[in-house]
């Protein structure tokens, strides 16, 4: 089977790499996005897919837009039998769609329909789900709409961050993946259509995600900051300052303080008053410019004044 496969981040190393391992499987192109500026220097760098697609010696495309000129006819020369998608970050064209004999199949990190779109991982945390998954679906032209060969149900612990999250689903999407192409050689695998009725969606993350309002219950914050890790992070104010949260966990101690007061501050952690009457105790912390510390640490400097009223 000839596989040409799009991806571009980490999410979708483990697929390719199980594309490559697989021994009745030739992978005859990588697309990928573009290199770009990364880190603080901005130094432009591949992603890593096309650092693993350059280390195992397999050709690789990076159009900027699927529509630039020559992109249809590079991709058709490579004669590939079935597409692969995982978390590739562009749009695919209907002429896409049609092009390989076998079409295309999509690695997604969800139980589809539920979170459908762009940041599904982050989402699930964010809304306090306690599983996710991956769903092999063929790719049509309305989002995630398409139908599922196969899922796999994953548990959420509730101190995973979406990038550990993310870390899991990646693995178990590639050993999806490779049983159902394996599933695809020996034969036709039914495609279960997907109900649209319950479908919901997971729109891509952005800086404006970021703010903490201490009025909602401590699980949701709590669940904001562990989705939003490792970008852009779940943030609050203090004293005109920007504080970044990085870790946290959720005290059942009541208390009858205003949202967001700070009401305990120890090496354990820095205890701050939610909107349901509970306490989020922040472990790990960071000002704005500076470096992620202990709370411990964190307080050392010049920390949260137990008492103040901190905002988004």
């Amino acid at each position: 089977m000839r596989v040409v496969f799009f991806g571009s981040p980490d999410f979708a190393v483990p697929t390719l790499a199980a594309l490559v391992e697989a021994p009745a499987i030739t992978v005859v192109g990588v697309v990928t996005q573009p290199d770009r500026p990364r880190g603080r220097g901005q130094k432009v760098t591949p992603g890593p897919v096309k650092r693993y697609a350059d280390s195992h010696g397999l050709p690789v495309l990076q159009p900027a837009r699927l529509a630039d000129p020559g992109v249809r006819e590079a991709l058709a020369a490579l004669g590939a039998d079935l597409g692969i998608v995982a978390a590739y970050g562009k749009i695919l064209p209907a002429w896409l769609l049609a092009q390989p004999a076998g079409g295309l199949l999509n690695v997604h990190a969800s139980l589809l329909p539920a979170y459908r779109g762009a940041a599904p991982v982050h989402r699930a945390i964010m809304d306090g789900a306690r599983t996710t998954g991956v769903t092999i679906m063929r790719v049509v032209l309305e989002l995630d709409a398409g139908p599922m060969l196969d899922r796999v149900t994953v548990p959420i612990d509730d101190a995973i961050t979406s990038e550990a999250l993310e870390a899991v689903l990646a693995r178990a999407g590639a050993a999806l993946l490779a049983q159902v192409l394996d599933r695809l050689r020996r034969g036709p695998v039914a495609e279960v259509d997907q109900d649209s009725a319950h479908a919901t969606y997971a729109p891509k993350i952005t800086r404006s995600d970021a703010a903490m309002d201490w009025r909602r219950p401590a699980q949701a914050l709590h669940d904001q900051i562990r989705g939003l890790h490792p970008w852009p992070h779940a943030s609050f104010t203090s004293a005109g300052r920007r504080v970044i949260a990085h870790r946290s966990r959720v005290l059942d101690s009541p208390t009858d303080v205003a949202p967001g007061t700070v009401v305990a501050a120890s090496a354990h952690g820095i205890d701050v008053a939610a909107g349901d009457g509970r306490v989020v105790r922040l472990l790990t912390l960071q000002l704005e410019g500076g470096r992620p510390l202990e709370a411990a640490a964190f307080q050392a400097g010049r920390g949260l004044v137990v008492g103040e009223v901190c905002g988004p």
